[in-house]
């Protein structure tokens, strides 16, 4: 083997530094890797290795064309969110028919996963726990096609059912794009009355203004959505990687909290370390996640959506994909998710099972930027995995940092982080309350 291709979707910097790291263990072995990106200007830095920057609005059939033309002998795709990840299935179709074998869920499994209704009903039968929901189709609300008059009260009894708050998410999107929260009927009704047709049946003259204003209704082009009971707990997050007969499960990592009010992704420090309860109880997940995996032939890596609450995992959404927690789930484990894809794609063995966690990984938005003067000594006092700008559909978040340690540093990176903050008023107040609180519990 010559060469692996990498698809790409978003600023490769969310990958730092394991992706460097796998492209630079490749040159070492004599393959070339290239990065077939629509994201951002790649530097060597970013990918040290082949790159060609794509039309963010490339077809799959054009994906599969330039790879082709490069001479890739095999594929590997780290694309997100999920739509992006369905174009790189749709690639593989086509790659695979010409030759070059990719390391992608095949094209049927990951339409079901992208799918969120779909996924839930997937989740249930594989024996999951997953919220109560019901699903809400924008084209019988709306008026397009079959006309069923009942629909919307058909909406409204389930939901009685299920009992509010509900929350309601697009069937297609991610990355927490697009949930609304219903807290009452009178929101459910402002929100079923977004889905209107111009020129339909008006909104019930029952929904007050105040509602409506709560949840500002959508235009008629509103998309089909997934409602569902709202669950409270700790938001978690795992990527299983492997293949069928074999999935390696990284560690857990903790990314905030669940309720009624969608946040966001970032708002809230993210981690990876020890939680003895937790860890116990989800050893039984993970081998009925593996075997769900397995059952829908997944072929490089998936990201799980879970809330923790009184003891169990219920799961929120099972992405087709590489998640945004993957360097967390790495620095935690000392693991490779790209070496991990980089060998599948060449065929060697690949070992499953659970990835052992060996530290803490904790991730932090510095929502105004890492001062200049403060970067080196943020890396002489604690270990940095990554610091790099967050940007997301083109907008600025500050930057994103990651940081390790052993079990048993807790308080020396506690006491260091703290006399940083003294000196220099970085990190955050509020983002050092949080790792104080977690690393002293």
């Amino acid at each position: 083997m010559r060469k692996i291709a990498f698809l790409r979707s978003v600023h490769i910097r969310r990958a730092d530094p394991y992706i460097q790291q796998a492209v630079r263990a490749l040159a070492a072995d004599g393959i070339e890797a290239g990065l077939f990106h629509t994201g951002a200007a790649v530097g060597d830095e970013d990918f040290p290795g082949y790159t060609e920057r794509l039309d963010r609005g490339v077809t799959p059939r054009e994906l599969a064309a330039a790879v082709a033309a490069w001479g890739a002998d095999a594929a590997v795709s780290i694309s997100l969110p999920c739509e992006n990840a369905l174009r790189d299935a749709a690639a593989k179709a086509f790659l695979d028919a010409s030759g070059i074998p990719t390391v992608m869920t095949p094209l049927a499994a990951t339409m079901r996963l992208v799918d969120k209704w779909e996924t839930k009903q997937l989740c249930r039968q594989a024996g999951l726990s997953v919220p109560e929901g019901f699903r809400v189709d924008s084209d019988l609300l709306a008026g397009r096609g079959l006309a069923v008059p009942g629909y919307r009260d058909a909406l409204r009894v389930e939901a009685e059912r299920i009992g509010y708050p509900l929350m309601s998410k697009p069937v297609w999107d991610s990355t927490s794009m697009g949930i609304r929260p219903l807290r009452s009927p009178a929101d459910l009704d402002a929100y079923l009355d977004g889905y209107l047709a111009p020129g339909s049946e008006a909104a019930p003259a029952a929904v007050p203004a105040a509602a409506s204003a709560a949840v500002p209704a959508a235009a008629s082009t509103a998309v089909s959505a997934v409602v569902e009971q709202v669950v409270e707990g700790d938001l978690c997050s795992v990527d299983i990687v492997g293949r069928p007969g074999s999935y390696q499960v990284l560690p857990l990592c903790w990314t905030g909290r669940a309720g009624a009010e969608p946040v966001f992704t970032f708002a809230d420090l993210r981690w990876c370390g020890p939680r003895a309860e937790a860890d116990a109880a989800f050893a039984e997940v993970a081998d009925t996640l593996a075997a769900f995996c397995g059952s829908l032939g997944v072929h490089g890596s998936v990201n799980v959506d879970m809330i923790y609450t009184g003891g169990r995992f219920v799961v929120l959404e099972v992405n087709p994909r590489i998640g945004g927690a993957t360097t967390l789930s790495c620095a935690a484990s000392g693991t490779n998710t790209f070496t991990s894809l980089a060998r599948l794609a060449r065929g060697l063995p690949f070992t499953g099972g659970p990835a052992q966690r060996t530290g803490w990984a904790i991730e932090f938005l510095a929502g105004d930027g890492i001062p200049p003067a403060v970067a080196e000594e943020l890396r002489r006092r604690v270990r940095v995995v990554t610091a790099h700008e967050l940007v997301i559909d083109g907008a600025s978040h500050g930057d994103i940092v990651v940081i390790t340690l052993a079990e048993g540093e807790e308080d020396r990176t506690v006491k260091s982080l703290t006399q940083l903050h003294e000196a220099t008023g970085f990190p955050a107040a509020g983002v050092m309350a949080k790792i104080s609180s977690l690393l002293n519990r």
